[in-house]
């Protein structure tokens, strides 16, 4: 069983505990901005057909 989870959060909008701000030249941001999250999230979603049992993880 597979639940599409909400939006994911943009870079923007992502609050962290005391302020903190996520460097946008960090190499894992830069990874994640290429990738098309969509794309894998709808073929991911095709792999639990049934409606039993456990949920899966999300994609990202």
């Amino acid at each position: 069983m597979y639940k599409t989870p909400s939006k994911q959060l943009s870079f923007e909008d992502f609050n962290q505990p005391l302020g903190l701000h996520m460097d946008p030249n960090n190499r894992w941001i830069k990874k994640a901005a290429f990738i098309p999250w969509d794309l894998v999230e709808k073929k991911y979603k095709k792999l639990f057909k049934g409606f039993k049992g456990h949920v899966a993880k999300p994609a990202r």
